[in-house]
């Protein structure tokens, strides 16, 4: 007969040796402290060396993670080898065995963030495969320190149900204020979560917490506090571009819940083994990993209500969530000494909570994926060569544009037919393009690499998709008044003396603005609308009516056409498109912009079938660059940028803010030869330190002119006013001195080559820096532009 017997109950293990002293335990200490020393500012001042690359303007620096990986093995590994090699303290060798193989994981773990934070779907994919190589390496090779002889208890038995509430618990926050990305990228964000959980279930088994003998009070407390600090390497490496961030804060005290949960299985009469510990720490781990967009952790958006605003505030929530089960387990645990946690309470409260993320996820939450697009070049543009000379003045102007128009959309339907089609029946929501023959497309990886094998493919980019916030932030308002009379601005380059003393004020000419949106309400804005069903285009939220939350492109615009004394031409008009959202762009949503300026569209239209190229400005203000983060390559735009110049509409734009470094005009479309780059000068004509230098990347020098760019007085949404630095303050009022110059003279309207030489020609010296990079020319290019001087040249220019 053979008798049916339960599992073995566990036997307590024997108390561990006493140490001889006081100073192993003091050697363990402060080796615990040494490591959080060394991986937290570690990890901090990685992320902030790459955010401050990523504001100057300068390249990425790649080398310095795997810099950061060495380091923080051999300074914090050392110590923690040390502790595991002591010779009598279980305790000892089980809390160095834990700290020394969290730290070789985090060195290998960090060497993943070479992959360029815009690839992140290939971040997750080698984080998920790294760590469970790494969880593998570690289940075989550990031996713990003392034997466990009885089994772990059931897959979901009530410990384990207890460690998902926590993990869910602290997940909770998440769903809350995050949103998740593409279906891909979610998918291997759960991958990697679940596998750093099973790397922390390898390295904090039943064996590490034997090690700790059977009291409750000193397993909770000291391996607790030695479960935290091991999580603290493991932290940091799970995520990248900020995300590692959250996941320090989160980690270190779910040790002490580990702990708690530990000792109730030991209640149960069994070990709890690596699955409480797989489960809780990959759902606290899901939450950042899944439902933020590492490249929305940025400086960049720190200055308003933004992604690193509701990082910070689910990293602060699920901390606390973490605090209170850490204290709310250890008190469960001591008034329930006599019996070990139930599984029908512990199944009750996991889909208690489980039930409450759902409801938040899809209540206050953000529902759905927001994963990147993909913008596919195609190999061939098109031919804008040979177009008519047409007569001078708008009349030619209108005509070359039609004519460009017809190529580009001819060019586009001829060559995209075929992989539109593919596309649609992939249901990929392919997207045409035709100012650059291009295609946005739904897809990841695969996608991509298939799409760049295909023959008509010249480059693939990823098209960047800002992911939803809990709440948008308040809008951007000006607390100053209107300037009593010409801004200083205004008069440094002489546009006041053209509005007096010539009697041009910019009428019968259009400038084009692409940026975070115009106030269209704003009293020195509001009478300079064009008006019409084909003047204002958002292709971010569809807004009918011209708006700007940011106020970026209020104040720009202010400065170009503004009225009240803070437009170089109050008397043009104005057409605004919205290019940036949360002070982020796309190639995409950039070319949205340019087309639209090319041929203007109905609301609703098609850009393809609707455009309207006599409808176009005829001067463009861009205080924007897209930079490699936003996903554009230098090339990106420069057919855009030809075909605008072909049609005789002229493009102006900021060079940017990276300064005083040399040769840093990088972002399209600052550097290209046909844009019109403008750098910034102070009140005393003095080059700013933030004007960035050239030469460009193809040794042309940049910028071509100056303009003032420091405390520069314009509107802001609401109707006040406010001063803002930047070359995006000096960019448009270059555009508005070219429409004081064709109002002078709209013969030359669309001569743009005429119309370049009259500004250099007239242009003022300034102060040049010590730090002249290659001349000059590099720095201010011809000058300070002299709006009196140049409408008085354009003025004599005969055209014909």
């Amino acid at each position: 007969m053979t008798m049916l017997t339960g599992p073995p109950l566990a036997p307590v293990p024997p108390p561990p040796p006493r140490e001889t002293g006081p100073w192993p335990v003091v050697a363990a200490v402060a080796t615990g402290v040494w490591i959080v020393l060394v991986t937290v500012p570690g990890q901090v001042t990685g992320w902030l060396v790459d955010q401050v690359a990523l504001v100057i303007g300068a390249d990425r620096p790649v080398a310095a993670w795997p810099v950061v990986a060495v380091g923080t093995v051999l300074l914090a590994g050392a110590p923690a080898l040390a502790l595991a090699l002591a010779p009598r303290s279980p305790a000892l060798r089980a809390t160095g065995r834990a700290w020394t193989a969290a730290v070789v994981a985090l060195g290998a773990t960090t060497l993943l963030r070479t992959v360029p934070p815009v690839h992140h779907e290939a971040y997750l994919a080698a984080l998920a495969v790294t760590a469970a190589v790494l969880a593998l390496v570690a289940a075989r090779l550990g031996r713990p320190p003392v034997v466990v002889d009885a089994a772990p208890e059931g897959r979901f038995g009530s410990v384990s149900l207890l460690a998902i509430a926590a993990g869910l618990a602290v997940l909770l926050p998440w769903a809350w204020v995050g949103a998740l990305g593409g279906a891909l990228e979610t998918l291997l964000a759960a991958l990697a979560a679940a596998a750093l959980g099973a790397l922390a279930g390898a390295l904090l088994g039943a064996g590490f917490w034997a090690a700790f003998g059977p009291g409750p009070v000193r397993l909770v407390l000291v391996g607790g506090l030695v479960a935290g600090v091991a999580l603290t390497p493991l932290a940091a490496g799970a995520g990248q571009s900020g995300v590692q961030l959250p996941a320090l804060v989160l980690l270190p005290p779910l040790g002490f819940v580990l702990a708690a949960l530990e000792a109730a299985a030991r209640h149960a009469g069994r070990p709890a083994g690596p699955a409480p510990v797989r489960r809780l720490v990959g759902l606290a781990l899901l939450g950042p990993l899944a439902f933020t967009d590492p490249e929305e952790i940025s400086l960049l958006l720190s200055a308003t209500r933004d992604m690193p605003f509701w990082v910070a505030v689910g990293t602060g929530v699920a901390f606390t969530v973490a605090v209170l089960l850490a204290v709310g387990y250890g008190v469960l645990l001591a008034r329930s000494r006599a019996r070990a946690p139930r599984r029908g309470p512990a199944a009750l409260a996991a889909a208690a909570l489980l039930a409450a993320v759902a409801v938040v996820y899809v209540g206050p939450g953000r529902p759905g994926l927001y994963g990147e697009r993909l913008l596919v070049v195609l190999r061939e543009q098109a031919d804008l060569t040979g177009l008519p000379a047409g007569t001078p003045g708008r009349a030619g102007r209108d005509a070359r544009a039609t004519e460009v128009y017809r190529r580009l959309v001819a060019t586009a339907d001829s060559t995209q037919g075929d992989l539109r089609r593919t596309l649609t029946r992939m249901r990929l929501n392919p997207t045409p393009y035709y100012l650059v023959n291009a295609i946005e497309t739904d897809g990841g990886p695969a996608v991509r690499a298939w799409l760049s094998s295909r023959p008509e493919v010249a480059r693939v980019l990823v098209s960047q998709r800002l992911r939803p916030l809990p709440a948008l932030a308040p809008q951007a308002r000006g607390d100053q008044p209107a300037p009593a009379g010409p801004a200083w601005n205004v008069s440094l380059i002489g546009a006041d003396r053209v509005w007096s003393d010539l009697g041009v004020t910019g009428s019968g000419v259009v400038v084009g603005s692409s940026d975070s949106g115009v106030d269209g309400r704003h009293p020195a804005l509001a009478s300079g609308f064009r008006g019409g069903d084909d003047s204002w285009y958002d292709p971010w939220e569809g807004r009918r009516a011209p708006a700007d939350r940011g106020g970026h492109g209020t104040h720009t615009l202010g400065s170009a056409v503004g009225r009240d004394g803070i437009g170089v031409a109050p008397g043009a008009s104005w057409v605004g498109c919205v290019n940036l959202e949360r002070n982020m762009g796309s190639p995409a949503r950039y070319l949205d912009c340019l087309q639209f300026m090319l041929a203007p569209f109905p609301e609703g239209g098609n850009p393809l079938t609707d455009g309207r190229p006599s409808r176009a400005p005829d001067v463009l203000t861009n205080s924007w660059g897209c930079p490699p983060v936003e996903g554009c390559d230098p090339g990106a735009l420069r057919p855009a940028t030809a075909a605008l110049t072909a049609a005789g509409i002229l493009v102006v734009a900021a060079a940017g803010n990276t300064g005083p470094s040399c040769g840093s005009i990088n972002d399209a479309p600052a550097p290209y030869p046909d844009v019109l780059t403008v750098g910034a000068v102070d009140r005393q004509r003095r080059v700013t330190e933030f004007s960035s230098r050239g030469p460009a990347p193809d040794g042309r020098a940049k910028p071509d002119l100056v303009a003032p760019g420091a405390a520069v007085l314009s509107a802001m949404p609401g109707g006040g006013y406010a001063t803002l630095d930047g070359t995006s303050m000096a960019t448009p009022q270059v555009a508005g001195v070219v429409a004081l110059m064709w109002s002078a003279n709209p013969a030359l309207v669309g001569d743009l080559e005429r119309t370049r030489a009259i500004l250099r020609d007239t242009a003022q010296p300034v102060t040049q820096p010590a730090d002249a990079c290659g001349g000059p020319q590099d720095v201010s290019g011809a000058g300070l532009v002299d709006a009196y001087a140049a409408v008085r040249a354009a003025r004599s220019v005969a055209t014909g």
